[in-house]
């Protein structure tokens, strides 16, 4: 079964941030990216985190990209924005920022670089939920941030009355049935070829990096898991097979091929910002080829 009043939709995109072509913060673009998503099945946008190339962007452009994407998607979907640092202040900070710039939620990755032991990640967790009223989904992402969540921590953490969801990149698929099985939390499979497995299994959704650009196929593995055609659901998730592992296994950042092929089909994304760079002809068409095949096919 899956959750029936998931907090942020079911149907989540981790939205580029889109530049113009001198780097800086393109709003209208924004906007206009946010609007087309939501238009073609998303019911939810996640900004500033990883996709969002949260590290390179400033605490004041966070803030404007809330502020206008709230006023393109008004309350059509929901906005959560990315606040985690290194830094338990400054996160503290930034979703204080947030919370007035409009967001209706929260994404907290493990504090990164410095490795904290567990009871002080779960205070940081803690001193971030009680700094605002916005509901808050941890990020378990290990890879990046070089530190677990552990799920002890998360099984304690779910007591919080604001922390409310997981994004769950930590490929634990044992320990995502087991908290799902002992908390409310909800579960967003943050790994885009997990999404039906942890969504069949009692998951909320998915914030997925690839609704960027194929928005109305991951919607549809949902919708068709919701109407009991088990199989159908099955066969989109496998279809999206070769773009999802072409994005985000192909060895280049989510960020980078998302934003390729945002370009390619005419959609606002621009530049990455160092120390990222833009991807080469050859694979942008490889690219454009995939993408073209699973949404024709």
């Amino acid at each position: 079964m899956t959750s029936s009043t998931p907090p942020f939709g079911r149907a989540l995109c981790a939205m580029v941030t889109p530049f113009t072509p001198t780097g800086a913060l393109d709003q209208e673009g924004a906007a206009r990216l946010a609007g087309h998503l939501v238009d073609h099945g998303c019911d939810g946008l996640v900004l500033s985190g990883t996709t969002g190339e949260s590290p390179t962007t400033t605490d004041a452009e966070k803030s404007t990209l809330i502020t206008a994407v709230r006023e393109a998607v008004g309350d059509r979907a929901s906005v959560v924005a990315g606040v985690g640092t290194a830094d338990t202040a400054h996160t503290a900070a930034l979703a204080r920022a947030a919370e007035r710039a409009g967001a209706d939620g929260l994404l907290v990755a493990a504090p990164y670089y410095s490795r904290p032991p567990q009871d002080a990640i779960e205070a940081h967790f803690r001193e971030i939920a009680d700094s605002t009223g916005l509901p808050l989904a941890l990020y378990d992402i290990p890879a990046r941030t070089g530190t677990r969540i552990e799920p002890d921590t998360v099984l304690r953490l779910a007591e919080h009355p604001r922390i409310v969801a997981v994004k769950d990149c930590s490929y634990d698929f044992l320990a995502a049935q087991k908290i799902l099985a002992r908390t409310d939390l909800a579960y967003y499979a943050g790994c885009d070829e997990h999404v039906l497995a942890l969504y069949a299994v009692g998951g909320a959704g998915y914030v997925s990096t690839v609704a960027n650009v194929a928005p109305g196929h991951l919607r549809a593995v949902l919708d068709a898991f919701d109407a009991g055609d088990t199989a159908r659901a099955a066969g989109l998730q496998q279809r999206a097979t070769a773009l999802i592992e072409a994005m985000t296994a192909g060895g280049l950042p989510g960020t980078v091929t998302a934003k390729a092929l945002l370009a390619s089909l005419g959609l606002p994304a621009g530049p990455v910002r160092p120390p990222l760079r833009p991807t080469d002809r050859d694979t942008t068409e490889s690219l454009r080829s995939l993408h073209e095949a699973l949404t024709t096919g």
